[in-house]
């Protein structure tokens, strides 16, 4: 008896996959790499952060895919990780809002001068 023997068919535990893919798939990464490093000796003024986050979000979905074997995996798992990236993005996101928005709480200095309370003494 198999120990997955009421498994769905395609929803086994193992997910072999074959070796010229998993090569294949490490040498597109490091590809992706070689690019990125490439990419930052030119200047493309604010798109940089553009086409720097779309090469990563590439390398990504191929470690996610193949390695993490979410391609071959049940889809509610796949939800389940893109919403937790999701649920990431909106926390960060909101962070970055209250501190723009506590930014101005700075109590003022005038003339550059440290002011002391003098010593209770």
């Amino acid at each position: 008896m198999s120990a997955h023997e009421g498994s769905r068919e395609g929803y086994d535990f193992a997910h072999p996959l074959p070796l010229p893919l998993l090569f294949g798939v490490f040498v597109v990464l490091t590809l992706l790499t070689v690019l990125t490093v490439f990419q930052a000796n030119f200047d493309l003024g604010s798109y940089d952060i553009i086409v720097v986050m779309i090469i990563a979000t590439i390398k990504a979905v191929l470690v996610g895919s193949i390695f993490m074997h979410l391609a071959f995996d049940k889809p509610m798992n796949v939800i389940w990780f893109l919403g937790s990236f999701v649920f990431v993005g909106l926390f960060i996101m909101f962070t970055l809002f209250d501190n723009r928005a506590s930014q101005g709480d700075d109590i003022p200095v005038t003339n550059d001068a440290v002011m002391a309370a003098p010593a209770e003494g």
